[in-house]
C-alpha cells in the first residue's frame, strides 16, 4: 500500500509517501518514496519536495489554504516530474495517515476516521486549541481531494500515554475538575516515544514486556517518558505540551502563581502570559538570542556568551533531574534513549545531561558519543555502564504509515 502521511500545522504541511504493508512491516522493508513540506500556507508559500533517489526541489507558490497545498502535493506525486513509478494517478494512493495531537481519553489507539471520530477529535479542541483545529483542516482537505471513499487514519500523540496510572496522570486539584473537564496529564510526542522504544527492543532482541527504558525526545519541543514493560507509566508533558522540560520557546515547569504575578506586573491577560510561556520562553527567553540549540552552542563556544551558556545549562539540568525522578518512579531502568533533533545530533548536550548520573550507573563513552550524530543509531555508553545509553533517530512518519496499514487491514496494533 502507498500511504500518504500528513502532519498539518497552522500554516504548514509536512508529508511523506511510504510504501508498506503487513509483509513489509514484518520484514522492515518499508520504502520512503517521497517527502516534503510546504510552509507559509495562506500566501506566497515555500515548497520543498523530494522523491526517493532524486535531488530535492524547492520553489514557491501562492497557496490559499490546506486544500490548495494538498492539491499541489498530490499533483506532484502523481506527475512524471516526481519520477515516482509506484504512483501514476490518485488511485495509486491507497490511504492517508494523519498525525493528530490530542485524542483525550477517548482514543487509546489509532483509528479509521469516520464522521463520529471527526466529531470526537473536534471535542478535544479545548484541550489542544493550537493543534487539533489544524489537524482537522488536514483531514477535511484530504476528504475533499481524495473523496470520502479513501481510508483515512488518525494517529494520536496522546494515545501511547493512555497507560499512565491514575496516580501519575492526576493533578492534585479538586477532583471535580477532572470529572467535569478531564483536567489531567495526557502527555505528547507519544508516537516518537513509542517508536524509539520499539526500535530499542529490536536492537536488543527483547520482548515488549522486557522493555524498561527512559526516552528523551529533545527538539524544539521536548519531553521525556518512563516506559516500563513496554508501557508509558509517566511523562513530562501534561494536559498541554507546555509542562515539563525546558524547550525551544516553551518554559516547561513553572510555579502556577507566576502567571497571575506576571499578568499584574506587566499588565497582561492570562492568555497573553500563556503566549509568553509558549512562544517567548525556554531557550529563547533565557538566552535572549535564539531557540536553536546549535546556535546557542556556537555562541557559547565562540563568544563565551553567559546567557547562552546559562540556557544550555538549565536545559540539561532539567533533563537530568527528570531522568533521576523517573528512575525512582520506575525502580530503575535498563537504558536511556536520546532522540529528536537535539537528542540525535548534539553529543555535547547528551554529555552534559548524562554528567552527574554516574550514581545511577550511567557512563558515556566519549568516542562513541561523538561518533553518533546525523541519523546514526547505536550505543553511546561505556562497556561497563550498568545503565546503557542509546541514540535512536525517531521515525514518527513510519509508525503513522504502519498504523494506517494495520487499521485498514484490520490487523492488531502493536503498542
Amino acid at each position: 500500500m502507498n500511504i500518504l502521511v500528513l502532519n498539518c500545522g497552522s500554516s504548514t504541511i509536512k508529508f511523506q509517501l511510504i510504501a508498506t504493508d503487513l509483509e513489509e512491516i514484518a520484514h522492515n522493508s518499508d520504502r520512503r518514496l517521497a517527502r516534503g513540506d510546504i510552509e507559509r500556507i495562506g500566501g506566497e508559500s515555500i515548497v520543498s519536495l523530494r522523491a526517493e533517489g532524486r535531488e530535492p526541489e524547492r520553489s514557491t507558490a501562492t497557496l490559499r489554504d490546506a486544500r490548495a497545498a494538498l492539491d499541489l502535493i498530490v499533483h506532484w506525486i502523481c506527475s512524471a516530474e516526481s519520477g515516482i513509478k509506484e504512483v501514476q494517478s490518485v488511485a495509486d494512493i491507497h490511504a492517508v495517515g494523519h498525525r493528530v495531537v490530542h485524542g483525550g481519553e477517548k482514543f487509546t489507539h489509532s483509528v479509521i476516521i469516520d464522521d463520529e471520530v471527526l466529531r470526537d477529535i473536534e471535542k478535544c479542541i479545548d484541550l489542544a486549541p493550537l493543534h487539533n483545529p489544524t489537524n482537522i483542516k488536514g483531514i477535511v482537505a484530504a476528504r475533499e481531494v481524495f473523496g470520502a471513499g479513501l481510508p483515512q487514519v488518525a494517529v494520536f500523540d496522546t494515545a501511547f500515554h493512555q497507560t499512565l496510572p491514575e496516580h501519575a496522570y492526576l493533578y492534585a486539584l479538586p477532583y471535580q475538575f477532572y470529572r467535569r473537564h478531564r483536567i489531567r496529564r495526557y502527555g505528547f510526542h507519544g508516537t516518537s516515544h513509542r517508536y524509539v522504544a520499539y526500535r530499542y527492543r529490536q536492537l536488543r532482541g527483547i520482548a515488549r514486556d522486557a522493555t524498561n527504558v527512559i526516552t528523551l525526545h529533545l527538539g524544539n519541543g521536548c519531553s521525556i517518558a518512563a516506559i516500563r514493560k513496554g508501557d508509558s507509566i509517566d511523562t513530562s508533558m501534561g494536559m498541554t505540551p507546555l509542562e515539563g522540560l525546558v524547550m525551544g520557546t516553551r518554559s516547561g515547569d513553572i510555579d502556577a502563581a507566576i502567571i497571575d504575578f506576571i499578568g499584574a506586573k506587566e499588565g497582561l491577560s492570562s492568555h497573553e502570559v500563556e503566549t509568553v510561556l509558549n512562544k517567548q520562553s525556554g531557550l529563547l527567553g533565557i538566552s535572549g538570542l535564539t531557540n536553536d540549540m546549535r546556535e546557542l552552542l556556537a555562541e557559547a563556544h565562540e563568544n563565551n556568551d553567559r546567557r547562552a551558556r546559562l540556557a544550555i545549562e538549565i536545559f540539561c539540568y532539567r533533563a537530568r533531574k527528570y531522568i533521576g525522578s523517573f528512575l525512582a518512579a520506575m525502580a530503575g531502568a535498563d537504558a536511556v534513549i536520546f532522540t529528536g533533533g537535539i537528542g540525535e545530533n548534539s553529543s555535547e548536550v547528551r554529555a552534559k545531561i548524562s554528567a552527574g548520573l554516574e550514581w545511577a550507573g550511567l557512563q558515556l563513552d566519549p568516542e562513541r558519543n561523538a561518533a553518533h550524530s546525523g541519523g546514526k543509531e547505536g550505543v553511546i555508553s561505556a562497556d561497563g555502564s550498568s545503565l546503557a545509553a542509546y541514540v535512536i533517530p525517531t521515525d514518527e512518519e513510519l509508525l503513522i504509515a504502519r498504523d494506517t496499514v494495520r487499521c485498514v487491514r484490520g490487523a492488531p496494533q502493536r503498542y
